[in-house]
């Protein structure tokens, strides 16, 4: 496990019998070293200050300071601070407002040991990592927000998208809904703000992801 050589942790989390459990299970991983530990993000803050710790794994719900509020101060004071989120919170909004704050990772509680040794792994790497129900979570929400705005079209617009899904030119659509061919530009052009997207290509694979082809043949 030479990916977690030389990691020095920094743990904030308000329960002490949480923090052991931390302890104890990174203990038991080579080249993984828990330099302090915290009860409450104002000493979480103190010791960053203090220990320069190379990874700092926060809960959310901590007294006085949060964890959101924390993350934020430790990536003022320093941009290049690595920060990994532990916590008992499967909202993924939580996870998107941790990650605004500058987390790198977004764990839940509830997830395998394993889980939370590869993100420290990816996060002390630098890169981003979700626990896979966090990810799932942001997934679904996603297509929950482009389903609403395709049914957010009217009656026109996706019928337009149809044809403008089957690769039809404006002129032809325009001679097959009876309507002049800068209506269906106009139309082109909303469909493509109310689905948030730029392109032709980024409408296609949008279309084929909900499903608005094989709905309609």
């Amino acid at each position: 496990m030479s990916a977690f050589l030389g990691i020095r942790i920094l743990l904030a989390d308000d329960h002490a019998i949480v923090r052991e459990g931390y302890r104890s299970l990174l203990s038991k991983q080579p080249g993984m070293q828990v330099v302090a530990e915290a009860g409450d993000g104002v000493q979480a803050y103190q010791l960053f200050k203090s220990c320069r710790p190379d990874l700092v794994i926060t809960d959310l719900s901590l007294p006085g300071v949060s964890g959101l509020e924390l993350i934020a101060k430790i990536k003022q004071r320093d941009s290049g601070a690595k920060m990994l989120v532990f916590s008992m919170h499967h909202n993924s909004a939580f996870a998107v407002q941790a990650c605004r704050a500058g987390a790198l990772g977004y764990v839940t509680k509830s997830s395998e040991p394993e889980v939370l040794l590869r993100a420290i792994a990816e996060v002390a790497a630098g890169r981003p990592v979700l626990s896979p129900d966090i990810a799932q979570a942001l997934a679904l929400e996603k297509l929950g927000h482009e389903r609403q705005a395709l049914e957010s079209l009217t009656v026109r617009e996706f019928e337009i998208l149809r044809l403008l899904v089957e690769a039809r030119p404006v002129e032809e659509i325009a001679k097959i809904l009876n309507i002049s061919s800068k209506t269906v530009s106009n139309c082109h052009y909303l469909i493509k703000r109310k689905l948030s997207v730029s392109s032709d290509i980024e409408l296609t694979r949008l279309a084929i992801k909900l499903e608005v082809v094989s709905l309609l043949q």
